[in-house]
């Protein structure tokens, strides 16, 4: 298990970002905004990831000695994707779940699926420009964030966490919009 480059971090971020962007835009409002029993809809799903997004994008934005101050120094190598994805897993499993303002408030067709999906849209093009322009290779490894369910993660991590997350999401909306077709 090998680490993934920052040039597969941002192109996995990518296909992962266009795959689900894909999906909702062929979706049908009524399929968008509309929440299966004590589930949340694909219109939650998306604002969860938007606001996730958004925060971890911080993180690339914020200077190295802040990121120190807060988090402290790596005194460990970078997990590779797979172990990353193996530690959210079992995060998930022991009953980790989303807190705070990382869970949706209800969103009717009201708000409307452009306005939404222009948050989404802006969101992962921060993201993008924001490990392109202000990571290199190395400090991927040399910073670390506090993240609610993994604990204090590298950058590099960081990336591979927002890649699953937003593939985890992605199988979740396929599931919910399969089962109603």
């Amino acid at each position: 298990m090998q680490h993934l480059t920052k040039d597969q971090v941002i192109k996995a971020a990518e296909n992962s970002f266009e795959a689900l962007t894909q999906l909702c835009n062929h979706m049908a409002d009524a399929d968008f905004f509309s929440p299966p029993a004590n589930k949340w809809s694909v219109a939650q799903h998306i604002k969860h990831l938007v606001v996730s997004t958004n925060t971890t994008t911080l993180a690339y934005r914020m200077p190295g000695f802040i990121l120190t101050w807060m988090a402290g120094k790596p005194n460990r190598n970078s997990r590779s994707y797979e172990e990353l994805v193996a530690k959210y897993q079992q995060k998930l499993a022991e009953g980790g779940r989303a807190t705070g303002r990382f869970v949706p408030p209800a969103i009717t067709e009201a708000y409307g699926k452009q306005a939404l999906m222009l948050q989404w849209s802006k969101a992962t093009s921060k993201f993008i420009q924001s490990v392109t322009k202000n990571c290199t290779e190395t400090n991927l490894d040399d910073y670390l964030v506090r993240h609610p369910l993994l604990g204090r993660i590298t950058l590099r991590e960081l990336g591979y966490f927002t890649i699953y997350h937003t593939e985890h999401h992605l199988k979740i909306i396929q599931s919910l919009h399969n089962s109603r077709h």
